[in-house]
């Protein structure tokens, strides 16, 4: 299963810098097929992962996604899983 990861460490006092960085992680997802990112806004206030969890909700890049899962081992880390159509038709046929 192909996977991408985005730390967001390195950035997490530069919002805009945030908000690029989630729409490229997400696009490129979409773009390659992937079917999970890994998201870590790192544990922290909870502020960064707030602000990750309102980006994705969002109803334009909600379509894009299948479901998000918090690591119930790691606060820290969040899942976004996508299902690609032409992956489900493959399944179905």
């Amino acid at each position: 299963m192909a996977k991408l990861v985005l730390d967001l460490h390195d950035i997490f006092n530069k919002g805009d810098q945030i908000e690029k960085a989630l729409r490229e992680v997400i696009d490129e997802a979409v773009a390659k097929k992937i079917d999970l990112v890994e998201i870590i806004p790192g544990k922290g206030s909870g502020q960064l992962k707030k602000k990750v969890l309102r980006f994705l909700d969002q109803k334009e890049i909600k379509a894009l996604y299948h479901r998000v899962d918090k690591d119930s081992k790691n606060f820290g880390r969040l899942f976004v899983h996508f299902q690609h159509k032409d992956k489900d038709r493959r399944k179905k046929r």
